[in-house]
């Protein structure tokens, strides 16, 4: 565990779980407070604020700063409410510049999480879909399954490895131009492990096109995969219809839907 996130354990424990807003309708907004921020890459850092949640890996929440914008963020962790942000645009970048003691409201849990299953799972994540994969491989290795961890990013420097380190995982990595690990994108990876015959489950989180890879070849293989999809999202409950992917809406339906649903 790094500097960052035992701050931010001791910082819930010293609150008794008071900010626990369990009862609270998720389609309001409660008002959370940054506790701190964590590096985790060149353009990438983790929020943790002072709030918790009764959520599974794999949801999400919507975070709101008045006068700027909402936007749909997976859960890095519940409790506390830990969110990993990379600056892309001016809302990750308002996010980034947040200061310990400013407020932002969240939104949520929303939408279906991942199920533990299996006794050994293989965990993919490619680039930001990192983000939640460590949160679900801290209730796998808690319920007795074994982890293995893939990861894939364009660079070293921007892989987001500290979310399976600070669970003391040493994730296999893969780049596109070579600077770390194996160079290539982390399917063919997959599908290695996923032959070698140990695994009897596959978590995968990223791109909607390495997704969609990897679906395929877990049917094939016929090793059930759970998929959490990425998706343009507003309302985060299924109104607005923005989230659409086939007859399914990604908020309401998913984020996470297993290899073979449309």
């Amino acid at each position: 565990m790094n500097e960052y996130s035992a701050n931010a354990a001791g910082a819930h424990v010293a609150h008794g779980g008071a900010n626990t807003w369990n009862t609270w309708p998720a389609t309001l907004p409660r008002q959370a407070r940054l506790l701190e921020t964590g590096i985790e890459n060149g353009r990438t850092r983790s929020l943790v604020l002072d709030l918790g949640l009764d959520a599974q890996p794999g949801q999400f929440v919507m975070a709101w700063l008045p006068g700027l914008d909402e936007k749909p963020f997976s859960l890095a962790e519940a409790n506390p409410v830990t969110l990993t942000v990379a600056r892309v645009g001016p809302f990750s970048s308002a996010l980034h510049d947040l200061r310990p003691g400013d407020r932002l409201g969240i939104r949520g849990p929303f939408g279906h999480g991942f199920s533990v299953v299996g006794r050994h799972a293989l965990l993919a994540g490619g680039g930001y879909g990192v983000a939640p994969l460590g949160f679900l491989a801290k209730a796998l290795l808690q319920a007795g399954v074994r982890v293995t961890a893939a990861i894939g990013a364009r660079t070293a420097g921007d892989l987001l490895t500290g979310h399976f380190e600070r669970l003391g995982l040493d994730p296999c990595v893969t780049t596109e131009d070579g600077s770390a690990g194996i160079q290539g994108r982390i399917t063919p990876l997959v599908e290695k492990l996923l032959l070698y015959g140990e695994v009897d489950t596959l978590y995968a989180c990223g791109p909607n096109g390495m997704l969609e890879t990897l679906e395929q070849l877990s049917l094939e293989i016929g090793i059930p995969a759970q998929l959490g999809w990425e998706a343009h999202m507003r309302c985060g409950i299924g109104i607005c219809g923005s989230c659409q992917r086939g007859r399914l809406l990604v908020c309401r339906d998913g984020p996470v839907l297993p290899a073979g649903a449309r």
